[in-house]
């Protein structure tokens, strides 16, 4: 019996897409980078090409990125490749599940529902609301709904007075129709990214901030080390993740002054914090597990 033929979906020439690609090429033999795109969706015929290839005849297909930024088009890409499986392929995860997790608030109310501790958020449309909101809270950051490691996110302090508000709120505005904002709190300079494969707990990686950046995110300056979340965070992280349904996940954690709270979940958040922080090889891990499932 042959090898099954698992692509990558992802950005050619980027660390985790690549690491990934290589983990399968080892074990089976077989080796495609797909970039989403550049793709083209045949509804004719009922095929996904890509460089040659139609996507649609592989036996399985991983997506570790769908762009090199987040926006309304990530959700049109992958909407493509509900075709491919339609047609039997085996999408690591599901375009679905995806779907549900690139728009922030999407993610937001699918944690609510399943009552995962949050920072206070408030959604609206409306300036005056939102500048009352602010006011209560002391300082909120407004938050875009496509975005990745922070990129056009913004602080903003009740301090600073209506006017300044008013005015910074209708210029973020006419980017970002809907305002999303939720209650800055202290990370204490780090919050926590807890990785799983088809819900099992793979272990954790710290963001440590820059010493001038209010986020960790390592387009800040931020760092990766290791850590090792208690009981409490680990069991928040599992129920968070369950809510999607994902084949590999990662959870986003503070610790806030009332316990764990949950930033974000995310399909398609790299390797290189769990490898280098940890020393994790989730490259290795994913690929056995996909080559595990096929082979079922």
């Amino acid at each position: 019996m042959s090898e099954p033929r698992i692509a990558v979906i992802g950005n050619p020439g980027k660390w985790s897409t690549e690491v990934l690609a290589d983990a399968l090429e080892q074990r089976t033999g077989f080796r495609l980078v797909a970039d989403l795109s550049h793709t083209a969706l045949d509804l004719s015929c009922g095929k996904l090409w890509f460089d040659g290839h139609n996507l649609c005849e592989l036996d399985g297909i991983i997506v570790r990125k769908v762009g090199t930024d987040y926006s309304p088009v990530s959700i049109e890409r992958l909407e493509m490749l509900r075709v491919a499986e339609q047609a039997g392929v085996r999408v690591f995860s599901p375009a679905t599940q995806l779907i549900r997790l690139l728009d922030r608030l999407a993610c937001t109310v699918t944690l609510h529902n399943h009552q995962i501790p949050m920072p206070p958020t408030l959604v609206t449309e409306s300036i005056d609301t939102a500048i009352a909101q602010i006011q209560q809270w002391g300082s909120a950051v407004l938050k875009p709904l496509f975005s990745t490691k922070a990129r056009g996110m913004q602080i903003l302090h009740a301090d600073q007075g209506n006017k300044v508000l008013e005015t910074e709120l209708v210029r973020y505005k006419t980017r970002h129709p809907l305002l999303y904002l939720q209650q800055r709190i202290d990370l204490q300079g780090a919050d926590m990214g807890l990785v799983f494969i088809q819900g099992v707990y793979q272990g954790a990686y710290a963001r440590i901030a820059g010493k001038k950046s209010w986020n960790t995110t390592i387009h800040s300056g931020g760092r990766y080390a290791p850590c090792e979340p208690d009981a409490a965070t680990l069991d928040i992280a599992q129920r968070a993740q369950a809510a999607f349904g994902l084949d590999y996940a990662t959870v986003d954690v503070a610790l806030s002054d009332t316990g764990p709270v949950v930033f974000e979940v995310s399909a398609l958040g790299g390797f290189k914090g769990a490898h280098t922080g940890s020393g994790i090889d989730l490259a290795a891990r994913l690929a056995d597990y996909a080559l595990a499932e096929l082979r079922h």
